[in-house]
């Protein structure tokens, strides 16, 4: 065959392209072709089950069998859509959305996968959380991945815009690491006259500095090893209307289950290890969490409402919904993680 970079050689035929195929009239054709079959009846979208709590844990067949699982515990109506699909993007292999009531179509993010397990729980009481995160650790397998956390809250970790939180886990796990350190960062609205419950994607902030660590001691005083408190954010310029178990901003949102476990009220748990921010020999990886819900209680109870008229100060920053940024300003850390 003649290459087309090569002169042809003499009285050689070039090599042309094939010629089209003679097109039939349109018109003949339309006249000639069977009636096209009528396409089928789309299939009726399928009901997705809600499950009350309880009987959930009776029987939760498959969904507890690996993780990592996410519990998210629904307070009201804010921002519920988001916070599912956003840790659906975030890789758990379930998400627990416990409810009051069912949660209609509009508060649910498109999931083709049915991540998402709608169970009826009452999460609107005070350390409503407590309950049904010690319920799941006794029902799932030793050893998996569990993260807790509220609607309007939504997980941060160290790159996580191109790692998965599974990868996340494997690599925690590695270290021998059980459980991980999330700081809860306040998020807010710049301005509570265009949104008054203080809440707002598009334009979230948070604040830039005044966070501060103390040593935690025990009841007789000492310091505990590896452990320490710490504060910051609205929680911090607005003490005055938070009770003082309320303050601190450190959470263990993520947390390996096993035998004796149990999350306590102040979301610290009753092993000690689990508490502590690193293990003995270096740093390890800690988490961020991006939350609007002391915001929207400063803004809807009535003790501090009327004495709020804003939240943005000189040392707020706008929040690019990225790990990078968290990451520059020291709000969480990769560890031995790059």
């Amino acid at each position: 065959m003649q290459r087309p970079d090569q002169p042809l050689a003499e009285g050689a035929e070039p090599i042309l392209p094939p010629a089209p195929r003679p097109q039939p009239d349109a018109g003949a054709a339309a006249a000639t072709a069977p009636a096209p079959a009528p396409l089928p009846a789309p299939l009726p979208a399928r009901a997705r089950v809600v499950r009350r709590f309880e009987s959930f844990l009776a029987s939760p067949g498959e969904v507890l069998a690996k993780g990592p699982i996410a519990i998210v515990l629904i307070e009201d109506g804010v921002e519920v859509a988001s916070t599912l699909e956003h840790h659906i993007r975030a890789g758990f292999r379930r998400i627990l959305a416990l409810s009051a009531d069912p949660l209609p179509a509009s508060m649910l993010p498109d999931d083709p996968k049915e991540k998402v397990v709608n169970l009826i729980h009452d999460c609107r009481q005070p350390r409503a959380h407590v309950d049904p995160v010690n319920a799941i650790i006794k029902a799932a397998p030793a050893d998996t991945w569990v993260y807790y956390g509220y609607n309007a809250e939504y997980l941060f970790y160290p790159f996580a815009e191109t790692r998965s939180v599974g990868e996340l886990l494997a690599f925690h796990a590695e270290e021998r690491r059980r459980a991980m350190l999330s700081y809860v960062i306040d998020m807010y609205a710049p301005d509570l006259s265009r949104f008054p419950n203080a809440v707002s994607l598009d334009e979230a902030m948070f604040d830039r500095t005044g966070y501060y660590a103390l040593g935690r001691t025990d009841r007789n005083g000492a310091l505990k090893e590896r452990q320490l408190d710490f504060y910051g954010g609205l929680r911090w310029r607005f003490e005055e209307h938070l009770p003082l178990d309320r303050r601190r901003i450190d959470r263990i949102a993520l947390f390996r289950t096993q035998p004796g476990l149990e999350l306590l009220a102040d979301h610290r748990f009753n092993v000690e290890e689990y508490n502590t921010h690193s293990c003995p020999w270096h740093h390890n990886l800690t988490a961020a969490v991006a939350s609007f819900r002391v915001a929207k209680a400063l803004a809807r109870n009535p003790s501090s409402r009327d004495h709020i008229t804003g939240f943005a100060w000189n040392n707020s920053l706008r929040f690019r919904w990225t790990s990078n940024q968290l990451l520059e300003l020291g709000l969480m850390e990769p560890g031995q993680w790059f």
